[in-house]
């Protein structure tokens, strides 16, 4: 009974700690293998300290119809309910786009951010709180002025905070569910909306969800660092402290010694996109 108890507190262990890790977006979305209508191109940083050359960036053109199944996200566990969005992004100028949607089996939205002219968060739980009119709007905020621009969002209750360019900070309500289900049996779709005719078109070199909503917070610290600064010599989840956000289950995983082996309540069909 007690090796049985063992076995299985080091496999939830394990759980934690691969969902731990932060979801990269463009990996997921296998930005590296170049898809139609994505090339590379030069980064945040022209010239980064300690680096043989400039940062990896993608460039993303209209033609880029790029989707992965959401479960991808966190294969391990449900989505997290307080989480961190962290993109660094160069929209192109004068756009109004979803950078990213999510959406549930019913093909409703429930999770949107949107770059351009006070960009809009959309967000609407499993029972459907808070409605559009209660998104959070960010006034004021233009992300889509031909520069690059570091975004860290932070879900925490009933509150979302945009921290822009490692300064700015604006905090907004977020009218949800106590407990809110986010449904991870749909799919993730990059740079548009189902049925939206407008579309992302620019530059992006991060793309991550972490759940912890801390994690913004620390952006520009330990995942999009200022040039002057060194990070590891890979173009996403630059994260040089993966400790920090981490369950304490982590510390007890390893002191084991075990090695581990939603368009506003338009309903669309998404067997034909992913598949599912």
């Amino acid at each position: 009974m007690t090796l049985l108890f063992l076995m299985h507190a080091i496999s939830m262990q394990l759980v934690l700690v691969l969902d731990s890790e932060p979801a990269d977006l463009l990996k997921i979305l296998d930005f590296h293998s170049l898809p139609e209508g994505v090339t590379k191109t030069t980064g945040f940083c022209a010239q980064r300290k300690s680096s043989k050359g400039p940062d990896v960036a993608y460039k993303v053109s209209k033609e880029a119809q790029l989707s992965a199944p959401t479960k991808q996200l966190y294969p391990s566990s449900g989505f997290p309910e307080d989480f961190s969005i962290l993109t660094t992004v160069r929209p192109k100028k004068g756009i109004q786009a979803f950078l990213m949607s999510i959406y549930n089996s019913q093909g409703i939205q429930q999770l949107g951010m949107e770059v351009g002219r006070s960009p809009v968060f959309l967000y609407e739980d499993h029972m459907g709180k808070p409605g559009p009119e209660d998104y959070p709007l960010f006034r004021g905020i233009n992300l889509a002025d031909g520069k690059w621009h570091r975004v860290a969002i932070s879900v925490h209750k009933q509150t979302i905070t945009m921290i822009l360019d490692c300064k700015k900070k604006i905090s907004r309500d977020l009218g949800r569910s106590p407990h809110p289900v986010i449904d991870t049996k749909g799919i993730l779709v990059f740079g548009t909306r189902i049925l939206d005719e407008e579309v992302f078109e620019g530059d992006i070199q991060q793309l991550m969800i972490v759940a912890d909503h801390r994690a913004a917070y620390d952006y520009c610290e330990h995942y999009s660092p200022d040039c002057e600064v060194p990070v590891p010599d890979v173009p996403q989840s630059q994260d040089p402290n993966p400790d920090e956000y981490v369950s304490t289950f982590k510390v007890h995983f390893f002191s084991l010694n075990t090695p581990p082996q939603q368009i506003h309540g338009n309903h669309v069909s998404l067997i034909h996109i992913c598949g599912l």
